[in-house]
């Protein structure tokens, strides 16, 4: 056996550069020491140079090692294991006691244009996120702007509620105008009976035009009657012809019922609607206003400090905005009330006067009376078949 001591073998190296130390650790890589079972090693190979090597691989010191790893990847979480594959345990060591200056890896090489330092945010894509932070003050700005909304509204409609219910059980006072409102309730009652003539109107139409449809259809069975019966000829045939000129004085009467519940229809439907609207507003109006008249009258019969003079001076300002709300409402109610009486009047003037002479043509048998009646109110008739829709329509 050759003596393989230490100063044995570092007196036996060669005096080759690193490139020859570099070219044995290379080899020694890929050797195993083969052990008996006893501990006593087995038969060494021949080769100086690789019993050199395996002594020098445990005679790597620590700055050597340090050298490498500044060279290498980072192993902060491995261990380096001397000895090739099959090292003992206490040839582990644990790279946390190695100390050195960090890896660094220039980030041009892969393809990184910056990385920015610690506590610092990207700094590419600046109008981006310039972009994404209006929107989002935009966004913040508009949900404030809904949510002040919604808090007036559910405050306005607490203070409206509470002084309805007020209203209701007698504990709260309103403010009434004794002369609008009569004429409001008088406004309503018109309008209820007014919409019962517009419904016996209309039921007047519909009867009459089955009579007039049921009357042409009596004057074609008599008119063809007369052609088979000889016998009867003459009696079928005055008969259709009277039939006929009914039908014929019927559809003209039927016209001039129509122009009448079309206009007593606008009268009802959007005229008086409109003042009615109007009037509903005005009541919303003089309710708010109650309201926040109650609120101010509440804090004023309060105590007198700083916060409650805050909130009397809101409440003044609140209570001022409402009473002019009101005061013109108000102002709107009466001037509509009186154009609206106006336009009754003339307008049911000139309806009634057509529907009296209309049905007293007709009725008398007056066929002359009955036109001029139509050419007095400018009512023209519509041709036969003009309601039938075309071919057109019915496909």
């Amino acid at each position: 056996m050759r003596d393989l001591s230490i100063p044995a073998v570092f007196s036996s190296l060669p005096s080759q550069g690193s490139s020859m130390t570099d070219s044995i650790m290379s080899k020694a890589a890929t050797m195993e020491i083969p052990i008996n079972s006893n501990g006593d090693t087995g038969t060494l190979p021949e080769d100086d140079g690789l019993e050199q090597a395996a002594q020098i691989q445990w005679r790597l010191d620590e700055k050597d090692l340090q050298q490498v790893m500044v060279s290498g990847p980072n192993l902060n979480e491995t261990s380096i294991v001397s000895g090739g594959y099959g090292g003992a345990t206490e040839g582990i060591i644990p790279t946390s006691s190695i100390k050195g200056p960090a890896i660094r890896v220039n980030p041009k090489n892969l393809g990184i244009s910056r990385i920015p330092a610690p506590g610092q945010g990207p700094s590419m894509h600046h109008s981006g996120s310039g972009s994404s932070a209006g929107a989002d003050d935009a966004a913040r700005g508009v949900a404030v702007e809904k949510f002040d909304i919604m808090k007036k509204w559910g405050l306005n409609t607490y203070k409206c509620t509470k002084q309805m219910i007020s209203e209701r059980f007698g504990r709260g006072s309103r403010t009434v105008d004794l002369e609008l409102e009569a004429q409001i309730d008088v406004l309503r009652d018109t309008k209820r009976k007014y919409e019962n003539v517009l419904r016996l109107a209309r039921a007047l139409t519909n009867h009459f035009y089955s009579m007039v449809q049921t009357q042409h259809a009596l004057g074609d069975t008599f008119a063809d009657l007369s052609q088979k019966s000889p016998e009867l000829r003459d009696e079928f045939g005055y008969n259709a012809e009277t039939q006929k000129l009914l039908c014929r004085n019927g559809e003209t009467l039927l016209g001039a019922i129509n122009f009448f519940v079309s206009s007593i229809n606008t009268l009802v439907n959007k005229t008086m609607e409109d003042t009615l609207m109007t009037i509903k507003m005005y009541e919303n109006a003089r309710l708010e206003f109650d309201a926040y008249r109650a609120d101010l009258e509440e804090l004023n019969m309060g105590p007198r400090d700083a916060a409650t003079l805050a909130r009397i001076d809101t409440a003044q300002q609140q209570y001022q905005i409402h009473k002019e709300k009101y005061e013109r409402l108000r102002s709107d109610v009466t001037i509509k009330l009186k154009f609206l009486e106006e336009n009754k009047v003339k307008v049911m003037h000139k309806q009634l006067l057509l529907f009296h002479n209309a049905i007293s043509a007709y009725f008398a048998g007056n066929q002359q009376q009955l036109e001029q009646t139509l050419k007095q109110f400018n009512i023209k008739l519509k041709p036969p078949g003009e309601d039938k829709p075309s071919w057109l329509e019915e496909q």
